[in-house]
């Protein structure tokens, strides 16, 4: 079972209650590396919260443009690594022999952190990855009521966010507001990866017609992992970035942030979401 989280005792202190502070447990989300390889060749090393691994690795795999779908992987597999005890921190992938092997270089480092999916890459030219699937021309529209009804939905399907409160979220929602699948994670690209590489293996992509909600900030690496999947509306809990702004502004998606309460800000493709 995979780890998701594990508990540490801790000193808590509470200074708004009189007595001495209290030692107690504390469930802590669960970090740890995958290294993602091609052909037994390493390609990435994330920073990720155990669980979903095979998901994260197509996602991975699909949205930076090395597999246009899950047809292209034809085995996947969780390998135990080197580590003892072993720690399932590896999955290698095997690609169709007409799918070109992903190239590797030093200004296309692909090392990634729990924080950001892109650090290490050497300009944004080298992560804007053209996506197969034209949103533009997506007919969706989402009511701005149904909108805002969605982090309440979002936030009560976080599990291993009751217990340890450390995790980050991304689910995928139909226009009408139907949570369709919800991954955790403590870095929120990853949590988005999840959901792509499990609508690629469902045969959902390209996802017309759904919507992408993020706990947190929109980033510009999640507005391209939202363009690579086909999904027309991103919309985030709170603030996104310049550079998100004008990629969702290029690619024709619809871009939310400050999605709070009934508030919220509609930056680009403003025509999906009515009042």
């Amino acid at each position: 079972m995979a780890r998701t989280s594990t508990r540490r005792p801790v000193v808590k202190i509470n200074l708004n209650m009189a007595g001495a502070p209290r030692r107690g447990p504390d469930e802590l989300a669960a970090e740890e590396p995958l290294e993602i390889r091609v052909r037994k060749r390493p390609l990435a090393v994330t920073m990720r919260t155990p669980g979903q691994d095979i998901d994260l690795t197509i996602g991975f795999l699909l949205s930076e443009g090395i597999i246009s779908s899950a047809e292209d992987v034809v085995t996947a597999q969780l390998c135990a690594g080197t580590d003892t005890p072993n720690t399932y921190n590896v999955v290698d992938v095997t690609l169709g022999a007409d799918v070109p092997p992903p190239v590797t270089d030093p200004s296309r480092n692909f090392y990634t952190t729990s924080s950001c999916g892109v650090c290490g890459k050497a300009s944004i030219d080298a992560v804007r990855t053209r996506s197969q699937f034209d949103v533009s021309g997506d007919p969706t529209v989402v009511p701005a009521g149904t909108l805002a009804a969605l982090p309440d939905l979002l936030r009560a399907a976080q599990r291993t966010f009751d217990r340890t409160g450390g995790l980050h979220a991304a689910g995928l929602f139909t226009a009408a507001g139907e949570l369709v699948v919800l991954r955790e994670d403590v870095g929120r690209h990853n949590a988005v990866d999840k959901v792509i590489g499990w609508a690629a293996r469902e045969g959902r992509l390209p996802l017309t017609g759904h919507l992408l909600l993020v706990s947190g900030r929109a980033s510009f690496e999640l507005t391209q992992k939202a363009w690579m999947a086909g999904i027309p509306l991103l919309a985030a809990v709170s603030a996104p970035s310049t550079l998100a702004a004008e990629l969702a502004d290029e690619a024709g998606m619809t871009l939310v942030g400050f999605l709070r309460g009934a508030t919220m800000n509609v930056y680009t493709a403003t025509h999906r979401v009515t009042v």
